[in-house]
C-alpha cells in the first residue's frame, strides 16, 4: 500500500506554508481526516498498522483525541482489542474518560496519524499508565520527525522526508509565503 500515494488520491496531502500541532512550520501538511473519512481506506491503514504489532498481546490501543481516534478503532478491530482514546485535560495533560475499560496491568500500543514530536503521543500514553495500563509500542501513519522516541517500539507506515523550521528560521516566512488555515 502507498501511504503517500492514498493522501495525495484524497485530497490530505497539502502543500503551501503551514504551522503544525508542533509550532514548528512545514511546506507540507497532512490533512489525515480527508483520508480517514474514507472506511475503506482508514481499515486498510489500521490493518497495516496492526501488522506492525501482531507479535504483541495488546489488550488496547489507545489514540489521543482527535487525530488518533479513528485510527485507534481501525487498528483495535484489526488487532482483536479494546478502542480508546484520550483528551486533552486543561492543564497541558490527557485523561482517559471514565467508561473506557483500564486495567492494572493492560498492555496497549498507543497510535497516531502523524508522529513529528511525538508529545501528544507521550501524553495519551502517561494518561494510560496512570490507571496501570502498561505501553508494548507506539504506531503511526507517518512518522515526519526525527530523533523521537518514546521508551517503546515505534512503528510507521510512511518516513516523510519533510521540512521543519522553528518560526524563527523559517525560509518560507522570510519568503513573505502567507501562512494557510487548516
Amino acid at each position: 500500500m502507498d501511504i503517500l500515494e492514498l493522501y495525495k488520491k484524497t485530497g490530505a496531502f497539502l502543500e503551501g506554508h503551514f504551522v503544525l500541532r508542533s509550532g514548528l512550520h512545514s511546506p507540507y501538511f497532512l490533512q489525515s481526516t480527508a483520508l480517514l473519512q474514507h472506511p475503506l481506506y482508514a481499515e486498510a491503514v489500521g490493518e497495516a498498522l496492526a501488522r506492525q504489532f501482531e507479535d504483541e498481546r495488546v489488550d488496547f490501543v489507545l489514540g489521543p483525541a482527535i487525530g488518533g481516534v479513528v485510527l485507534s478503532f481501525v487498528t483495535a478491530k484489526a488487532l482483536g482489542a479494546r478502542a480508546l482514546f484520550a483528551e486533552k485535560d486543561g492543564q497541558g495533560g490527557m485523561f482517559i474518560r471514565r467508561g473506557f475499560t483500564v486495567n492494572e496491568g493492560d498492555r496497549f500500543i498507543a497510535v497516531e496519524d502523524v508522529v513529528t514530536t511525538g508529545e501528544s503521543v507521550r501524553k495519551a500514553i502517561r494518561a494510560a499508565q496512570a490507571l496501570g495500563a502498561v505501553p508494548v509500542g507506539v504506531g503511526a501513519i507517518v512518522h515526519r520527525g526525527s530523533g523521537v522516541e518514546f521508551g517503546v517500539p515505534f512503528r510507521f507506515l510512511l518516513a516523510l522526508e519533510a521540512p521543519l523550521y522553528p518560526p524563527e528560521a523559517c525560509p518560507l516566512c522570510r519568503a513573505g509565503v502567507a501562512l494557510e488555515e487548516v
